[in-house]
This record gives structure tokens, C-alpha cells and sequence, in this order.
């Protein structure tokens, strides 16, 4: 599923890069005059995969066919995360980079559990209420880690508790809701200097690889 989920998202990435410069065979699709996203086909592809998993309990090779198309679902959706998040078609725009964010963070996730790890799966019978205090303990810390804007520490902290503490420790981006809720004057100032206006991080660097919008057909007929 884990491979689908990529092979998937970079099929996406080259179809919508190509129709934007008008190249290939490819085209927006729409109906009724009314454009048809991707993530249309992906959430059926959600539901489906997901309905006959959950009615029929299939067996081999069905169970391998659903989760192909549940991870090619996953991935069509994930990829228009920013428009249902905003309700807007910013898919090319600086907001639309959250996109690719989702899916990165939904690919680094499916790596963690494809390898074994997860923050519930261990042997409760000796020591239940011990587990649950350190889950629910790490829990926190990733969700404060997001609240403070480091969302990739955080979803990963989940799987990797010592990232999540560290993360919740670190300063918070002057703009994230933690910073404007609980920062005074001082702290605020020390984020700004800590995370200046235009700075990038190497993870910005991994999303452009995919974000980075390419020049419309109507610019590319302009040129010389």
C-alpha cells in the first residue's frame, strides 16, 4: 500500500505538472462544466477499497487489491489535502504546499508502521496502566509539539517518543497557535529572531520538489 500510496502521488504530481504546461495527452477533467478534482476519485476509491474490506474480509490476492487501490486513494486525496482543507482550488499556490506536506507526512508515517513501529503495539498484560501513562504522556507532548508549529516532529514523535519530547521542548514558531496564546513580548521576539520571515528549513527544500508550480499554458504561449 505504502508503495502505491508514492507511485501514486508522483504519477499525480506528473499529470497535473504536464496539463499545466499544456504538454501530453492529458487534461482537466470536468462535467457539466464543472471541474473535477482528483481527490474526487480518490475519496471513492476510499470508500470502496474501505467498504469491501470491512463487508467481506477478503483473503488473498483481494486483500492485496484493496489496499493497492486504498493507497492509490489515499494518495489522490492527500494530494488536494490544501483545497478541502481551505475550500478553495489553491492547489498552485503557496497555500497548496500543505498538500504535499500531508502526503509526505502520510508516506514517512506508513514507512514507521511497515517497519514495525507504533506507539500502542506492546505487551499490556504486565504493566497496562504503566503503558498507557507513556503513551498518553508522549501523545501530549506530539500534539503540543504541532500546537507549536513543528506538525513533522510531532507526527513522527508519535512513533519515535524521544522526537516528540524534544520537539515540545524547542521554541515555537512565532506564528503558530501556541506562540500567539502563551508567548509574551519577550518570547515572541526571540522566536521571530529564531524563525525570521522567508526562512527555509531543509524540509522546504523536499517539498519543492514536488510544489514547485510550473508555468501555465497561457504564460508559455506568451514567451518568445
Amino acid at each position: 500500500m505504502v508503495g502505491t500510496f508514492l507511485l501514486t502521488f508522483l504519477a499525480t504530481r506528473a499529470i497535473t505538472h504536464a496539463i499545466r504546461r499544456g504538454r501530453g495527452p492529458f487534461r482537466n477533467a470536468s462535467m457539466g462544466g464543472v471541474h473535477v478534482h482528483h481527490q474526487v476519485y480518490g475519496i471513492f476509491l476510499l470508500l470502496g477499497a474501505g467498504t469491501a474490506e470491512f463487508a467481506y474480509r477478503p483473503d488473498a490476492p483481494w486483500v492485496d487489491v484493496l489496499a493497492v487501490l486504498f493507497g492509490a486513494g489515499a494518495a489522490l486525496t492527500l494530494d488536494e489535502f490544501a483545497l478541502w482543507l481551505r475550500l478553495d482550488d489553491v492547489y498552485w499556490t503557496q497555500e497548496g504546499r500543505s498538500s504535499v506536506d500531508a502526503v509526505l507526512i502520510a508516506f514517512v508515517v506508513g514507512i514507521l508502521l511497515l517497519v514495525g513501529a507504533s506507539p500502542f503495539d506492546a505487551d499490556t498484560g504486565e504493566d497496562a496502566l504503566g503503558l498507557t501513562i507513556t503513551v498518553a504522556v508522549n501523545l501530549a507532548f506530539a500534539l503540543v509539539a504541532v500546537l507549536k508549529g513543528r506538525t513533522v516532529l510531532g507526527v513522527i514523535g508519535v512513533f519515535v517518543p524521544l522526537l516528540a519530547m524534544v520537539a515540545a521542548l524547542r521554541l515555537a514558531r512565532p506564528s503558530s497557535p501556541w506562540a500567539t496564546r502563551r508567548y509574551d513580548e519577550r518570547r515572541l521576539a526571540r522566536a521571530r529572531i529564531r524563525f525570521p520571515p522567508g526562512k527555509r528549513n531543509r524540509w522546504d527544500r523536499v517539498v519543492d520538489l514536488f510544489a514547485a508550480a510550473p508555468p501555465p499554458v497561457s504564460e508559455l504561449r506568451r514567451s518568445p
